[in-house]
């Protein structure tokens, strides 16, 4: 039951991301985020993008993933990529110092060792910026997507309120700009 649960959040999310790919690819003034689970995914729009739109998306990209173009359910902003990345760099720059620290002893001050630690910090980080990237991806073609839909079907396609998460998002994506406004559709799945 959890693997077949997982199965479906994996096609899910890959369709989710091969929808923004259509997206993008035809429209320009405007920013998507989505979020998936067992049975569909959440998108929100910010732009001037209308219901018929998105569910033509929707369609276009399940045909796409049913044709074999697997790879767009791979997405460069996923939040496992950008999960991959937060971590690996948070881990670089705490390497950087902790080395630092330690070479140092306890005679230096935590504030000298934070300095010193700087230029190896950086180092650090920009090679596990470099690292993270493919890796990122990786991880999401292997664990967190599929472009493989099964017996996946969509039962529908439907705008719902924008929710706070939705909202938030707005302000981080759009700085709460007016000219994008967010709309949310609710994308239902089964199989």
């Amino acid at each position: 039951m959890l693997s077949q649960i997982a199965s479906r959040l994996r096609r899910n999310h890959g369709l989710e991301h091969a929808t923004i790919h259509v997206l993008s690819a035809k429209y320009k003034n405007f920013s998507a985020q989505g979020n998936s689970d067992h049975n569909g995914f959440n998108l929100n729009v910010f732009g001037d993008l209308d219901e018929a739109a998105v569910a033509a998306a929707v369609r276009e990209a399940y045909a796409r993933l049913r044709g074999g173009e697997r790879q767009l359910a791979i997405h460069p902003n996923c939040g496992t990529a950008l999960l991959t990345t937060a971590t690996l760099t948070t881990l670089a720059g705490q390497a950087a110092l902790a080395v630092e620290q330690r070479r140092a002893g306890k005679d230096q001050p935590a504030f000298v060792a934070l300095v010193n630690a700087l230029p190896g910090a950086i180092a650090a980080v920009l090679l596990a910026l470099i690292v993270s990237r493919p890796l990122g991806l990786y991880l999401q073609a292997r664990y967190t997507t599929s472009g493989d839909l099964g017996n996946l079907e969509v039962i529908s396609v439907r705008r719902v309120s924008p929710s706070l998460v939705t909202r938030f998002f707005h302000l981080l994506l759009t700085g709460g700009s007016r000219s994008l406004p967010p709309t949310a559709y609710r994308i239902e799945t089964r199989g």
